[in-house]
């Protein structure tokens, strides 16, 4: 129970990075029905503002061309709109 006077914010159930990963493995696995990647590409692609602001695309590299491709598609788009 809070005892402050305004409704506390909901808390995610997954960070960023977690939510990120899940949705790309997701998306690579073959066994992925066509109907669940579609869900799950726009929740990925959700986390990126986030984890571009924690540098993590500067301390890890996506090894699954087709994915990476799509991430810096995304990142740059990002990066245009903010520049």
């Amino acid at each position: 129970m809070s005892l402050l006077p305004f409704p506390q914010p909901v808390q995610p159930d997954t960070d960023a990075f977690t939510d990120f990963v899940v949705h790309a493995q997701l998306m690579l696995d073959p066994a992925t029905p066509e109907s669940v990647r579609r869900e799950a590409e726009p929740r990925l692609l959700g986390q990126l503002p986030t984890l571009l602001a924690l540098g993590v695309f500067d301390l890890f590299a996506i090894r699954d061309p087709a994915l990476r491709n799509l991430v810096q598609d995304e990142l740059a788009s990002l990066r245009a709109r903010a520049g």
